[in-house]
């Protein structure tokens, strides 16, 4: 059987050279590990650059600065340094066999046995090891399983489970991005019978793992499984939507042409139903605040949104919702309509979107002191009536019109 190698730019990189040659100055071996290897195996792009090394942290570190390269133990209880060369992070952990496990997090020993390294980690295809040479050292059979687009426990699939709950979201995350076909029966059946254990994971790793598995180019036939097990409720309890996030990918995929919005992904999921509802997500995600505006603007139903829009209501929906607001009701409602041939209505509303610039009306609180109102509460509200006009006029820029309605507004409403 012929060697598997990969080749990559990165492998010859300086940058990558000059951190493998300090790490084995005076002995040990590092080698590439995880999704850098995985990707390149699977034509994917590589972001991240992981290194495992029988070398303990400590020498690790020390090795790194004798050779003037800076070194952050950003998880040295966990054996993880990270090493920065020409502003190219790579994460260097020491080989580790795990002592005990809690469902959550483990206790470790190092090791200098790459097997026992290999044993500990989640999937097959991610304990693939590749030499500085690009040779790849398989000691689970992943290259296989990277093959047939197979996603697989590495061992007895309830045992990888129990060490982190977390794994069952992995599980149908790495299926979504890097599976294809069926997924493993064993590791399915295992998911579904452990799934109560996902109610011990922090909000926080839930959210970045449910996050990650909307990202992917087409998430459903996961998340599809995920309700069939019933893994899926537990997470994001109450009625659920999701043919009409379906309808949103292919809307991304095949009219747009984008990459999946994970956030808009997910309010298509669960946007709509009761307050309290959306609310108990949040706060069991841990959304940021950022996120948690954005979802609440996609439940608006203040202002009408249709694919049959005149220009002059979609400034007016613009100017109401603003743009980020506005184009996320779009992307929704345009999931939920039936009629395929409104498909040029929806992309001209976004269109518009892109193209907006928000007016600015021409009065202050100066003008609404000038029209005899007095310092106080007053000119804001006086201010609100004319603004109302102003948007029924499409936003005139008139200033004459604007006094004129200025003082209709204080004649009728100021004694």
């Amino acid at each position: 059987m012929s060697e598997l190698r990969i080749s990559q730019a990165w492998l010859g990189a300086p940058e990558t050279v000059r951190v493998l040659d300090a790490i084995e100055a005076g002995g040990g071996e590092a080698r590439f590990v995880g999704g850098s290897v995985r990707n390149a195996l699977l034509g994917a792009p590589v972001a991240d650059i992981d290194i495992a090394t029988n070398v303990v942290p400590d020498e690790v570190d020390r090795r790194l600065r004798a050779a003037g390269i800076a070194s952050h133990p950003t998880g040295i209880a966990h054996g993880t340094i990270t090493a920065v060369a020409n502003h190219k992070p790579f994460e260097i952990t020491t080989l580790r066999r795990d002592v005990s496990t809690d469902g959550r997090r483990a206790t470790v020993a190092f090791t200098t046995d790459w097997a026992e390294d290999a044993q500990r980690r989640d999937f097959t295809i991610n304990a693939l090891y590749a030499r500085r040479d690009g040779t790849v050292v398989d000691l689970v059979g992943g290259a296989a399983d990277i093959a047939a687009r197979r996603i697989r426990f590495i061992g007895t699939a309830a045992d990888r489970i129990r060490e982190d709950y977390l794994r069952i979201l992995r599980f149908f995350r790495f299926h979504a991005w890097y599976g294809r076909g069926e997924l493993d029966r064993e590791g399915l059946a295992a998911c579904a019978a452990l799934k109560d254990g996902i109610a011990t994971l922090s909000g926080e790793r839930i959210h970045a793992e449910l996050l990650k598995l909307l990202g992917a180019p087409d998430p459903v036939p996961a998340l599809r499984q995920m309700a069939a097990a019933g893994i899926l409720g537990d997470i994001l309890p109450g009625e659920l939507d999701i043919a009409r996030l379906a309808k949103l990918v292919e809307i991304e995929t095949t009219h747009l042409f984008s990459d999946g919005d994970a956030l808009l992904r997910l309010g298509a999921l669960i946007a709509g139903g009761p307050e309290g509802r959306r609310d108990a997500l949040i706060s069991r995600l841990r959304l940021s605040n950022a996120e948690r505006d954005r979802l609440k603007g996609m439940d608006r139903t203040d202002v009408k949104i249709v694919s049959y829009l005149s220009i002059r209501e979609v400034r007016r929906a613009l100017y109401k919702l603003m743009p980020a607001v506005f184009k996320d009701l779009v992307m929704l409602r345009w999931a939920a309509d039936p009629k395929a041939n409104n498909a040029t209505q929806w992309r001209a509303l976004l269109a518009l979107a892109d193209s907006w610039a928000r007016p600015v009306m021409d009065l202050s609180g100066h003008d609404v002191r000038a029209a005899g109102v007095p310092d106080g509460p007053e000119i804001g509200r006086v201010l609100a009536e004319v603004e109302e006009w102003w948007i029924d006029s499409d936003f005139t820029d008139d200033k004459f019109s604007l006094i004129e309605r200025l003082k209709a507004v204080v004649q009728a409403t100021i004694r």
